[in-house]
């Protein structure tokens, strides 16, 4: 089931948790989805995986490759649409031109990080990204443990006092 955002009017259907950790985060966007009728059904029971999901941007365009959003289970097979299908992607055409320069760099690529409803419509927000070495994502833990044992030294000393 899709969870409920801390924003009112924010429902998250799927996250990617693993592109934090597999890249560093430049920009970020919000982008329309392009969807097909049961696609919507299966997005808003929360049956979507961004995993291993990139952007890619051809002929002035910028498609999501790899979101996988299974089937809706009472759809007829007639309606039903292809799992993995490239699902074309919402944005200004400067932010295309912008982020087709950027990815022509060497190290970037858009990954989605997220896919949600607010006000109704589907959005997905994607980002400009460079991948993290193993080393980089070492000392991302070990900061995060860090925050963690400072922050547990805080609530004991609170309790405590």
């Amino acid at each position: 089931m899709a969870k409920q955002a801390s924003t009112p009017g924010l429902k998250i259907a799927c996250e990617n948790r693993k592109a934090r950790h597999d890249y560093f985060i430049h920009e970020t966007y919000e982008a329309g989805i392009e969807l097909k009728g049961t696609e919507v059904k299966s997005l808003r029971a929360g049956r979507a995986n961004l995993k291993d999901s990139y952007g890619e941007i051809k002929n002035g365009e910028i498609y999501i490759q790899h979101l996988h959003i299974s089937p809706y289970d009472h759809g007829s097979n007639y309606f039903n649409h292809d799992p993995l299908r490239p699902r074309r992607l919402l944005l200004h055409k400067a932010e295309i031109v912008k982020l087709f320069s950027k990815t022509r760099e060497k190290g970037f690529t858009v990954v989605p990080l997220k896919i949600y409803f607010k006000r109704g419509r589907a959005k997905v927000e994607i980002a400009l990204a460079s991948g993290k070495h193993n080393y980089d994502k070492r000392q991302d833990l070990v900061a995060k443990a860090a925050k963690r044992d400072v922050e547990r030294a805080l609530k004991d000393r609170q309790r405590l006092s």
